[in-house]
């Protein structure tokens, strides 16, 4: 007998999506039906972000509209799980009692426990918030809820970084890696299930192994990884720029299976700002890290991440960060305004921004970078690229739509494919025939892929 039908919202990045994969394999192991419609659900749980204001406040939303579906009928629940209520159980508790149940971060694996717990009757709000101690394994089997063929895998868990703007390590603990063959494991059984493109994932993957008494490295990680029978791509999300060393780069370039693609957030490019930030390194040291990316990988794609609005960003320094944007033209960028966040060592730094004015910096950038992208997408037109498949687009002209191997599941553009019906989750060659600022448009085809970039 069924206890009940949950509906999981998951907010934020990839890493809170993996532990909303793990509570939905752990809920149907207990008895559970999941849904994806919130309506026809007895439970609803949201996984929250609360890294920095955007992201909470996104979830105080998302919570306030799963209460007023909680009025619209008996029996029906609300679960707020991971970061907020990690950082934030005792304010909550007294703002929403609306919510049934506050769960932590290391309360994933004990989802359904909880849930018996709450449909037992208590007449409490529950709150069940420990020290951030829980680390992904192969036991905990997933339902993969990213399109088919792909997945991400969580290499490691927490931070130790120290970067004066953010509040990850208070949230999710130091960083904690797992072992190569736990991860091995877990990314057989994914390939064997037909996923084909593995994206690894953690707050800092230049930081696996650091931790573990072997010192296991990112490079030897790979290379295990890149044994497995049946994976196609493997690529690397949040890359720490002071640990992406010569080894990590040859490996890229050398093994077929890794997509040449970095994802390296820079956050800012003024040496006293990167500072102020505690970042490893200056200007100089990321323009050679570039660089030397290039050269060694031909035709690499390098996504970053900015932080616009940074106590001390004076005029002259922003100007400095649009300028090195322009030079370096990178192929994918995305843009987060400062948010002063209360716990982190820059919340007491002077010379503040006004948010219109983050704004309007935000817009002067992701408007420079649109051009940019659009004239490195033009030149695209006419190679071959292999794209992983996700199913249909909607558009009459390209009903098919997927990603090459220079564009990250929900961060990037995608590519929109006609001349024919490939099954999503398989990997076709095509030819680019169009493009515009993010996305590229193409055409299937049989040939040989000789050119691909």
């Amino acid at each position: 007998m069924k206890k009940g039908t949950v509906q999981i919202t998951s907010l934020g990045c990839p890493k809170n999506l993996v532990d909303s994969e793990v509570m939905a394999s752990l809920l149907l192991a207990n008895g559970f039906d999941l849904t994806s419609r919130r309506d026809d659900a007895s439970i609803v749980i949201i996984n929250t972000c609360a890294f920095i204001l955007p992201a909470k406040e996104e979830a105080i939303d998302e919570i306030l509209e799963a209460v007023l579906w909680k009025k619209g009928g008996p029996g029906r629940y609300v679960v707020v799980a991971g970061c907020l209520p990690q950082r934030y159980k005792k304010e909550l508790r007294a703002a929403l009692p609306e919510v049934d149940m506050f769960l932590g971060i290391s309360e994933v694996s004990k989802i359904g426990d909880y849930l018996d717990r709450l449909l037992r009757g208590d007449k409490k709000t529950l709150l069940f918030v420990g020290k951030p101690t829980f680390l992904m394994n192969a036991l905990n089997s997933r339902v993969v809820f990213t399109p088919p063929g792909s997945a991400y895998i969580k290499i490691s868990e927490g931070c130790s970084n120290r970067c004066s703007f953010c509040v990850i390590p208070a949230i999710r603990g130091r960083a904690r890696s797992r072992r190569i063959d736990d991860i091995v494991e877990e990314a057989t059984g994914l390939v064997f299930g037909g996923v084909r493109e593995l994206t690894l994932i953690a707050q800092d993957t230049t930081a696996y192994g650091l931790d573990l008494k072997e010192k296991p490295s990112l490079t030897t990680l790979l290379a295990e990884l890149a044994k497995i029978n049946g994976l196609r791509w493997i690529r690397l999300l949040y890359l720490h720029p002071g640990r992406v060393t010569n080894d990590l780069l040859e490996m890229v370039a050398n093994e077929e299976k890794i997509c040449k693609y970095l994802d390296i957030p820079i956050q800012h490019c003024d040496d006293s700002i990167l500072r102020a930030m505690r970042r490893r390194g200056d200007s100089s040291f990321l323009r050679q890290l570039i660089s030397q990316a290039r050269d060694i990988i031909p035709g690499v794609a390098i996504r970053t991440s900015l932080i616009v609005g940074f106590p001390g960003e004076t005029r002259r320094r922003f100007e400095k960060l649009l300028a090195f944007i322009q030079e370096i033209r990178f192929d994918h960028l995305g843009v987060f305004r400062y948010s002063r966040e209360e716990g982190s060592e820059a919340a007491s730094f002077p010379y503040r921004i006004s948010e219109q004015e983050k704004i309007a910096r935000q817009e002067i950038l992701m408007e420079e970078q649109a051009n940019i992208s659009r004239d490195i997408n033009n030149h695209l037109i006419g190679t071959m690229q292999e794209v992983l498949v996700e199913g249909k687009s909607g558009r009459k002209a390209f009903p098919v739509v997927g990603r090459c191997k220079r564009q990250a599941l929900d961060i990037d553009g995608v590519t929109y494919l006609k001349g024919g019906n490939p099954k999503p989750g398989t990997i076709v060659t095509c030819r680019i025939t169009g493009a515009d600022d993010y996305d590229l448009f193409g055409e299937i085809t049989v040939r040989p892929l000789k050119n691909a970039t």
